[in-house]
């Protein structure tokens, strides 16, 4: 599933926004009036791709008449030298896309690339990866979206999306059972509690907790949780997750992990984009 079409406006025009100012000074300068290039965007190390539609609106929201070629798709997995598409169309206006049409994809296609490194170090396990709301503000949509291509699944969007009961939660309410009670009264339901120790997953599964956070808890202490919540709730492990740590976490039995930094801070990939002249007519 596409990130919602408004949400994707939004960014583009606050990205847009950003880059052009008061218009593209160089281009303008030095690129006739009637000239068009073509040109083909680039992998220039594998990667997972994600955000090749979001590109295309990038260029089209400048140039509406441009051409474009998609030779890719998004959750490929793609080797550096990938032709990813090809465009064509009035020069002025696809250079002045070109920084942001790339940025959005350099940066979602990392998400994703960085994603399924995770993935696969889980792989066999029965672990699923899960993603955070640790998102650059502003683009946590298309960040999921982009975790979903690189193959987690996606916790919840927003806060009204789903209850998680964290340890600042429980420290105003007093204790698990207090914080449960308080949310069950609110009507809420499918209920998540975060447990920093056995205790407090004890007391969770005790109060009924259908789900339990288990938050920088050592490979030991995770396996015993696991193995407490077994056929009671569902086990979650976050803290402390990295490409070396993941597959220990995992084998420890835990249904989900969930890892902030494949939003926070996955690095950009390396895209390009290169422009073939076509006709340039001379200045008028």
């Amino acid at each position: 599933m596409q990130p919602s079409p408004r949400i994707v406006d939004r960014v583009i025009d606050a990205a847009l926004a950003e880059d052009l100012g008061a218009g593209d000074i160089t281009s303008r300068a030095v690129i006739p009036v009637g000239a068009r290039f073509a040109g083909v965007i680039e992998a220039r190390e594998p990667l997972v791709l994600a955000g090749l539609e979001i590109a295309r609106l990038v260029f089209t929201r400048l140039a509406p008449e441009m051409t474009w070629q998609p030779l890719a798709f998004d959750g490929d997995h793609l080797t550096a030298g990938a032709t990813l598409a090809r465009l064509e169309g009035p020069a002025r206006r696809l250079l002045s896309a070109e920084r942001t049409a790339l940025n959005l994809l350099q940066h979602l296609s990392g998400i994703a690339t960085l994603t399924a490194a995770y993935v696969e170090r889980i792989a066999g396990t029965g672990a699923v990866l899960l993603d955070t709301r640790k998102t650059i503000p502003g683009l946590r949509e298309l960040a999921k979206y982009a975790t979903r291509m690189g193959g987690a699944q996606n916790h919840r969007l927003r806060l009204d999306d789903g209850v998680l009961v964290k340890d600042n939660h429980l420290a105003v309410c007093g204790s698990v059972t207090e914080a449960l009670r308080r949310a069950r009264a609110a009507g809420l339901t499918d209920i998540e509690v975060e447990c920093d120790n056995l205790d407090q997953v004890r007391e969770a599964l005790e109060a009924g907790a259908p789900r339990l956070l288990l938050d920088n808890m050592d490979n030991a202490t995770l396996r015993r949780a696991v193995e407490m919540a077994r056929g009671r709730a569902a086990t979650e492990a976050s803290g402390g997750v990295n490409l070396e740590t993941i597959r220990g976490i995992a084998e420890t039995g835990v249904e989900f992990i969930s890892v902030g930094r494949i939003t926070q801070s996955a690095p950009a990939v390396d895209i390009g984009l290169d422009w073939t002249a076509l006709d340039q007519p001379s200045r008028a």
